[in-house]
């Protein structure tokens, strides 16, 4: 154990090779044959001092410190501590040679706006591409010094300057950008948002805040959640490129939304009473009761609805709505009969799979909700339902003969009846994870 604790590298070191020894021999190193990248995210994982402690591993390891995204993060609250911390982060970055293409600095304390600023003037952080700021009682304007090179930016808990307004902001590579938490005005946030020419994903939590018009050739997904006593106006008045609309929080939402303009909108969600008014075109939605349907959005393939009582009549407005859905999620529990001379045409010719989450079998609505679906959805191949609470084995089969019947309307469709140890509530997603098809997988809800 002694020697184990203290033995050199040198039976690790490649003589700083680039990883590409695949010969399988005794003496390689599996870890230092990852790429660059991969090993500079492994660097960043790591508390900073360990971090820099890897270049003694070996050749490979030398230069991936200097070139490693940097990890500020401040796990310490108290003035001896931030002390402490102040200094050893000023260390780093005078010492950090080359670019840093990623800085993520969390602070648990309140440290004074020269001091940030004076790091993030560092010629360690020149050419940024992600910033990652986070418990910063006030934002310093030097962190647009990064704009012309920042792909990815989130800022948590900060309060961003109402100077910003007046600025000209041009941001052209940031991709993703995150805004939670933030104190700031309207007339700044549309200020920095014209600023993200190359924006293609948003998530937006903010409070004080009474309309946010969207206008983006390259926005892809938009994630919002609005929290204080007003309600906020969530206009999508030109977004051609726009394929996600997420409401982060639907429980607690105060907001109406208009889409104007989005011809290529695919998912939508969660809905709920949460959400006042939801409008496209010409078709309403108050507190998901419709108040008109003469607009019908044919590129909606995934929809999610969260309802705290029984309202299949809902569900169905919103099947009509947008008749070409593939998958819809809910949360409901009731169901009425289908007319056949009033046809759905999601469910005579597109919905595919459909996920309830909730399920109560014991009580009869919420069977026949479940039924509603199987008996009419003529193309249906899935349908996954999360039972709530445990329940035994005979209960289960019990189920499966109430809803596996002959007169089903696509015989295919396979269902599946999962336990869910809670009750699902607000989904886990990435809002940013745009090479989802579905952001909305039933394992993501918690």
């Amino acid at each position: 154990m002694r020697y184990s604790k203290k033995r050199r590298f040198h039976q690790i070191d490649d003589g700083g090779s680039r990883g590409d020894n695949r010969d399988g021999s005794a003496n390689l190193d599996l870890i230092s044959a990852l790429p660059d990248d991969i090993l500079g995210s492994i660097i960043t994982l790591l508390p900073t001092k360990d971090g820099a402690r890897t270049q003694a591993i070996s050749r490979r390891w030398l230069p991936l410190w200097r070139s490693a995204p940097l990890n500020l993060a401040d796990d310490f609250i108290g003035s001896v501590s931030s002390s402490k911390r102040m200094a050893l982060v000023s260390k780093i970055l005078s010492e950090h040679r080359g670019p840093a293409r990623r800085l993520s600095l969390k602070l648990l304390c309140t440290i004074e706006v020269p001091v940030i600023d004076g790091w993030l003037h560092s010629q360690a952080l020149d050419s940024l591409e992600e910033l990652d700021l986070t418990n910063l009682r006030d934002m310093p304007l030097s962190m647009f010094r990064f704009a012309p090179t920042l792909r990815f930016a989130r800022f948590s808990c900060c309060r961003l300057p109402n100077s910003i307004s007046t600025l000209r902001l041009n941001l052209p590579c940031l991709k993703q950008l995150t805004l939670s938490g933030i104190s700031i005005t309207e007339d700044a946030l549309h200020n920095v948002l014209s600023g993200c020419t190359a924006l293609e994903s948003l998530e937006l939590s903010i409070s004080g805040i009474g309309a946010i018009c969207i206008s983006s050739q390259t926005l892809r997904s938009l994630a919002f959640y609005h929290y204080g006593p007003n309600i906020l106006q969530l206009v999508i008045k030109d977004a051609p490129s726009l394929e996600r609309l997420l409401s982060l929080y639907p429980d607690w939402d105060r907001v109406t939304i208009q889409v104007i303009r989005a011809p290529k909108l695919e998912v939508l969600g969660l809905l709920s009473e949460g959400l006042s008014k939801v409008q496209f075109g010409t078709t309403i939605f108050e507190e998901m009761i419709a108040v008109s349907l003469t607009t019908k959005i044919h590129t909606m393939k995934v929809l999610v609805l969260h309802s705290t009582g029984p309202n299949l009549d809902a569900v169905i407005n919103f099947l009509r709505c947008f008749p070409c859905l593939s998958q819809p999620t809910n949360d409901m529990n009731n169901a009425r009969k289908y007319d056949p001379l009033d046809p759905i045409e999601c469910l005579e010719l597109h919905l595919k799979k459909v996920v309830l989450m909730n399920y109560d079998g014991s009580k009869r609505p919420s069977v026949d909700f479940a039924k509603f679906f199987v008996l009419n959805s003529k193309l249906l191949k899935e349908m996954e339902i999360k039972v709530l609470n445990n329940r035994n084995d005979k209960w289960m089969a019990n189920q499966r003969k109430q809803l596996c019947v002959d007169n089903r309307a696509s015989q295919d469709a396979r269902i599946e009846l999962k336990i869910g140890t809670k009750k699902s509530k607000v989904p886990e997603m990435d809002t940013h994870d745009l090479s989802m098809a579905d952001p909305f997988e039933s394992g993501a809800f918690n």
